[in-house]
Formats: structure tokens, C-alpha cells, sequence
């Protein structure tokens, strides 16, 4: 694909999802799912492969997967933060297995209940047995932008990370704006930081759209070279180690975003409005989405 091209990764299957009050059926996000990959996109995020008394909304994790059509336009992603959950990936032949690692002390004790060392070591364990299984694999570096506990967060210490995760064989670096704290020149400063050291992996961004800087934050991660972004339908999701920590930077408002610069993602910009309205039907509530309320221009 060119460089005119970015890949969209829509994790509302997942991480739209989990902090949602309201159960939603295994039937419903199978029906997301399928939705989403309709209308375009090829790399799904479906499930977190945790303890379902830590995120209650994924404790159907194997059933999702097992229930999802087999569609060769598609690839399924699933996230694993410890042996225990790459084990329960392994076992229903998802294509793609995203590891998390906190850039802070403080986060990857509240998200993993462990050192950074400890999250860091197991993941360059893991990485050549999912390998090895035939998945492609990253590893996203939470609070790379911004810690709830810790304040500002070296871009050194994200560096390291990145550098051993591609050393270790990771096919994707993903820079996580877990808690919505990044600026453009954040943005800038540190994807340049970590593509000097990550060699031929690919890098991803992840950012949330707590203070209204999501899609001038994508904006700028595609103006540093970043070609992959992850983002949610509707703008669902946030974290819930962040104080009125707000959704995921919504698909559609990038979409638009990146249309109107003259990328192509892919994907029918309407049939994601389409889709976060349904959604929000789902859920009871009107998303954030900005185009989900105007529309697409020109009309």
C-alpha cells in the first residue's frame, strides 16, 4: 500500500467496550464486528484475554472469537497481558495477539499488578512462543504520553521499551495515549524517539480524546510517518485509572479527518456513522462521536 494509505485498527469491539456498565451480549459484539468489517476494516481489536472478575465485559473472550465469521479480508486482535491469557488466545486461533506494557511504575501496578521489569520480561518471553504460533504480534506502551499517578512520563523510558519489544520480535510498536494527555508535539517528539530505535517494526498510535486533542494528535502522528492508528466507533471506551477519562478518539472523526487530507483508509466513512448510531442504540446513550451528530460533509 502507498503512503497515502493508513490503516485504521477499530478496538471497540474491546477497549469501546470494557468500561461499559451494561453487559453487552457475545451476540452484539460478534454483530459489531461484523459491522465494522462491512464497512471496510481489516484489523479488528475483538477481546482481552484477562481475569473476567478484572473486566467483567470480556469474560466472553473465547466465545466472541469462536462466534466471529472467518473472513479473509479480516484479521482479529486479541489482548494479553500475562502466559495465562497467551495461552487462552492461543487456544482459539486468533491471528493477532497485542501485549500491554505501562511506561510507569504506577500504571503497571494498577493495570497489571506488577513492576515494569516483571510486565517488560514476560512479554520478551511471550512474544517468540506467539511467534512461533503464526500470530503477528505488538506491544502497546500505555500511559506513553501521561501517567494518572506519575505526571509526565519520559519519552527515554519509552524508548527502551520500544526498543526491546522490536528486538524481542515484535511485529508493531503502539504508543498509548492512555489517559488523553498528548499534545501534537508530543506527538511528534516522541514517535520520532521511537522510530529511531525500533528498526523494521511498524508503529501504531493509540490516542483517547479526554481533552479534545485526539484527532489533531492522529493528524500529527501521520505527519511523523505513523501509517497505523487506532481508533473506536462512536468514541466509545477510557481507562479506569484516569480521572473523567473519556472515550477513544472516535473512528469517524478520524475518518473524516483523514479523507478530507487525502488519505484512504479503506472504509465507508457513512457506514461508520451508521454503525456508531446503532451502537449508541445499543448502549442507551449518545456516543461522542462529532460526526455521528453532523453528519459527513459534503452532504
Amino acid at each position: 500500500m502507498g503512503t497515502d494509505f493508513i490503516e485504521i485498527v477499530e478496538v471497540g469491539a474491546r477497549d469501546g467496550l470494557q468500561n461499559e456498565d451494561e453487559l453487552v451480549t457475545t451476540d452484539d459484539k460478534v454483530d459489531l464486528v461484523g459491522r465494522v468489517v462491512a464497512a471496510g476494516v481489516r484489523r479488528v481489536e475483538v477481546a482481552s484475554f484477562v481475569h473476567p472478575k478484572l473486566v467483567p465485559q470480556m469474560a466472553d473472550a473465547e466465545a466472541v472469537v469462536g462466534a466471529l465469521p472467518i473472513d479473509s479480508r479480516a484479521s482479529y486482535i486479541g489482548l494479553v497481558l500475562n502466559r495465562r491469557g497467551l495461552d487462552r488466545a492461543l487456544s482459539t486461533g486468533i491471528q493477532e495477539v497485542n501485549f500491554v506494557v505501562g511506561a510507569s511504575e504506577g500504571f503497571n501496578q494498577a493495570n497489571q499488578r506488577a513492576p515494569v521489569a516483571e510486565t517488560m520480561g514476560g512479554i520478551e518471553e511471550m512474544l517468540p512462543v506467539a511467534a512461533a504460533a503464526g500470530m503477528r504480534t505488538s506491544v502497546t506502551i500505555s500511559v506513553a504520553f501521561g501517567c494518572p499517578f506519575e505526571g509526565e512520563i519520559p519519552v527515554a523510558a519509552v524508548a527502551e521499551l520500544a526498543e526491546r519489544s522490536a528486538a524481542t520480535g515484535a511485529n508493531e510498536i503502539a504508543l498509548g495515549d492512555t489517559i488523553g494527555v498528548a499534545a501534537p508535539g508530543d506527538v511528534a517528539e516522541r514517535v520520532d524517539a521511537v522510530h529511531s530505535v525500533v528498526g523494521d517494526a511498524a508503529l501504531r498510535c493509540h490516542f483517547h480524546d479526554t481533552r479534545n486533542t485526539g484527532v489533531a494528535n492522529v493528524v500529527a502522528a501521520t505527519a511523523a510517518g505513523v501509517r497505523i492508528v487506532d481508533s473506536s466507533v462512536g468514541g466509545t471506551g477510557g481507562c479506569p485509572y484516569a480521572p473523567n477519562a473519556t472515550g477513544n478518539v472516535p473512528t469517524e472523526d478520524v475518518l473524516y479527518a483523514l479523507h478530507r487530507m487525502g488519505y484512504d483508509t479503506g472504509i465507508d466513512l457513512p457506514a461508520m456513522i451508521d454503525i456508531g448510531h446503532w451502537l449508541g442504540s445499543l448502549l442507551g446513550k449518545p456516543l461522542p462521536s462529532s460526526l455521528g451528530r453532523s453528519g459527513p460533509w459534503p452532504l
